[in-house]
């Protein structure tokens, strides 16, 4: 498949892909700046997940120092490790009285039915793709987290689309919101008219209830960030995660089923002092906005999706 488009969040946000096109497993790591308030929304029934407990908004800390990406399931996880190590020693984490811990929040997706099974991202991986990590576009389709990502497999895996990692940013009023997205969907992704740009390859082009049969369920995620820059309380950073997780309702169907791991992450970073004071209802708009596209760009070859209306 061509390399697909090259994208950025902005905002001073740093991404970074270890892609292993043979097993057909990765990891994306996202860098965000330092002061930023994170929050997360989980949909998915089968989420796997470490330390998105820190994020809820009755929890006292809200910065975040990295965020993982990664497939290999739960066995995935271990790449926080290495995000973790290659962190502390740039000295960037919490500040205890002796010495800092970096907070590191990972979802996974459920990519081992496609490549190499017992080949999955690890601590190695995290430590590569911190290493590569860059503020300015990247590689977005078929790599890193999105590497064995596939979508439409609600008729069984072998009807199976590829699917990928999108980035999206989206602008109205003086404010901008970004989105990436590592979609690896049950459902079919489909454009702002209900059309299906990218899904199952079965007979009935559309979703049939009653949906896999016992014997195939697959298992899926779709993994979101939303990134803005604004001046935003953790409840309000959760609220946006939740606006993000509805960008994914409206480009994927079915949506949220009891076979996916939904889970998207907001971030918000620090505000410039002539930055526009935020709206919190037009950024809730957007950021539905470009979650749905960021989601319909990961499985567009040639040039990004339209957003169309959500």
């Amino acid at each position: 498949m061509p390399e697909r488009a090259r994208a950025a969040l902005g905002f001073g946000f740093k991404i970074g892909h270890s892609t292993n096109d043979e097993a057909r497993t990765g990891c994306t790591v996202i860098l965000p700046p330092p002061g930023n308030v994170a929050s997360c929304e989980i949909r998915g029934s089968s989420p796997g997940t470490r330390e998105v407990e820190q994020l809820h908004p009755d929890r006292r800390l809200t910065e975040i120092h990295g965020l993982v990406l990664t497939g290999g399931s739960a066995f995935g996880l271990a790449v926080a490790d290495g995000v973790q190590a290659w962190l502390e020693e740039k000295g960037i984490g919490y500040q205890t009285a002796v010495g800092v811990v970096p907070i590191v929040p990972a979802a996974v997706i459920f990519d081992l039915s496609v490549g190499d099974p017992a080949v999955r991202p690890g601590a190695d991986q995290g430590r590569a793709a911190c290493e590569t990590a860059i503020e300015g576009p990247v590689t977005t389709g078929l790599v890193g987290a999105g590497t064995g990502a596939t979508v439409g497999k609600w008729a069984g895996r072998p009807y199976a689309s590829p699917g990928g990692i999108g980035i999206a940013r989206v602008d109205a009023e003086g404010m901008r919101v970004a989105a990436l997205a590592v979609v690896n969907s049950v459902g079919d992704i489909v454009d702002g008219e209900g059309n299906v740009i990218a899904g199952t390859r079965a007979d009935h082009p559309r979703f049939q209830p009653p949906g896999p049969p016992d014997a195939e369920i697959p298992t899926n995620t779709v993994l979101g960030v939303v990134a803005v820059k604004a001046t935003l309380d953790k409840r309000e950073v959760r609220w946006l995660a939740a606006r993000g997780a509805d960008g994914i309702t409206v480009s994927v169907v079915p949506a949220h089923t009891r076979y996916d791991g939904d889970v998207v992450f907001a971030v918000a970073a620090p505000a410039d002092t002539d930055t526009p004071p935020a709206n919190l209802d037009i950024m809730g708009a957007l950021a539905t906005e470009a979650m749905a596209a960021a989601v319909r760009n990961a499985v567009v070859d040639d040039k990004p999706a339209p957003a169309g209306p959500v």
